[in-house]
């Protein structure tokens, strides 16, 4: 068969193993790493990856080559825990927690993720559609080609519906692939406070059924946290919403331990996000029940704390971990994933492979993509990104820079020398 595309001449190509699960434990030390190699793409999808010059069978007259000498390749990198869509900013907070100023403090100030709801609602869908297309400007640029994007800055339905549109509209329009995930249960809304029961019976009963009605988002996910939803609230809901056929995500353990991967372990959702102060024994729980732990160390960066997510601990006990950004505008206002996975080495302590597994096959597992993207296997989707850089530690290495020069998606060239094309 004759490839469409040939990229040659790589200096590596690192080539995560897909088992037909997340990498787990000591799995995730495990990868085939190409040395002077190439792709061979056909319609879109991967057609060959392989070491040395490519065969003479894969050239046609038609077959574009491109020389990458000197250049890593990957799979497109998967973003698997966002807060896409929201309005206004929230800089104004950045002097306070300089100051050292707890986050749930800011929330009960009205601050947090209620001064962003505010801003929320009163965007239109044209002024949340623009902001969150350049928000994936720069995270394609970076290298990222798959997003899982939450609501959650609505509470309310007809602002929940507005941002969960318009992840449905990028879905159309934007190179990069969205997942989407309802999250009405972000915060207690104001009118809600002191109800929170009451506010998840809403969610149950009304938000729920609309936004599976009108195939709106594939995941539910609750913010399970001191003072905002309890373990019992969190179960209720994500019970209920799988019984409705959605899949499950937690934010669990980020500032206190109550009971989160309690629930992820026995509703065996498909990830527990944040986990930052999660217990050996809950590290055991969601072991055992194949719970992909989603880790954000920009979120403990930007929040200035030191208690970042035991993310060795947690490969040693045999669970499966992703990196992520949770690209937000409260406790981590960033769009660029080779910064969070830099902090995955430096604070977490990972290798650059476990890094590198994170941010491909295992992510593909976290947003249910597997079958299409996160490895080079052969079917797969042509989603690549290109470094400038001659191996897998150099990226980590040289941090904080933009190191990635080309991205493909399904077999196109969709940035070129860090340019959208």
């Amino acid at each position: 068969m004759k490839a469409d595309k040939l990229l040659i001449n790589f200096s590596q190509i690192f080539c995560p193993v897909d088992k037909g699960h997340p990498l787990r434990g000591e799995e995730m030390s495990e990868a085939t790493i190409i040395e002077d190699g190439y792709i061979a793409i056909k319609d879109g999808k991967i057609l060959e990856v392989n070491s040395g010059s490519p065969r003479e069978e894969l050239k046609g007259e038609e077959t574009e080559v491109i020389d990458y000498s000197g250049k890593l390749a990957t799979p497109g990198l998967i973003d698997c825990h966002t807060h896409l869509v929201y309005g206004g900013s929230r800089e104004n907070e950045f002097s306070k927690k300089l100051n050292g100023v707890p986050y749930l403090d800011i929330l009960a100030e009205g601050g947090g993720i209620l001064s962003t709801v505010n801003a929320t609602r009163e965007a239109s869908f044209d002024e949340l559609y623009q902001k969150s297309a350049h928000l994936l400007d720069e995270m394609i640029i970076h290298g990222v080609t798959t997003v899982e994007a939450k609501s959650g800055y609505g509470l309310d339905w007809e602002t929940e519906k507005r941002q969960l549109n318009v992840v449905k509209e990028l879905t159309k329009d934007h190179d990069i692939d969205l997942v989407s995930t309802f999250m009405g249960a972000h915060a207690i809304p104001t009118e809600f406070k002191g109800r929170a029961d009451e506010f998840i019976d809403l969610l149950i009963k009304e938000m729920l059924p609309k936004v599976k009605e009108e195939s709106l988002a594939e995941f539910c996910d609750i913010f399970c946290e001191k003072n905002v939803f309890t373990a019992e609230q969190s179960y209720r809901l994500l019970s209920a919403a799988k019984e409705m056929g959605f899949k499950l995500r937690i934010h669990a353990d980020e500032i206190a331990s109550i009971g989160g991967s309690k629930v992820a372990a026995d509703l065996h959702t498909v990830s527990a996000e944040h986990l930052m102060v999660i217990t050996d024994e809950d590290i055991d729980r969601l072991s055992e029940a194949k719970v992909i732990g989603n880790l954000l160390p920009g979120t403990t960066f930007s929040l200035m704390e030191d208690t970042y997510a035991p993310a060795k601990k947690m490969i040693e006990r045999g669970m499966a971990i992703t990196l992520t950004t949770d690209s937000n505008p409260g406790s981590c206002p960033t769009a660029n994933l080779q910064f969070i996975m830099q902090l995955g080495c430096f604070q977490l302590k990972l290798t650059p492979i476990q890094v590198f597994n994170a941010v491909t096959i295992n992510a593909a597992y976290s947003v249910c993509r597997n079958e299409k993207i996160g490895s080079f296997d052969t079917g797969k989707q042509a989603d690549i990104a290109v470094f400038d850089a001659p191996n897998i530690d150099f990226p980590m290495y040289f941090f904080a820079t933009n190191l990635v020069s080309q991205v493909y998606k399904n077999g196109e060239l969709v940035v070129n020398e860090r340019q959208r094309v």
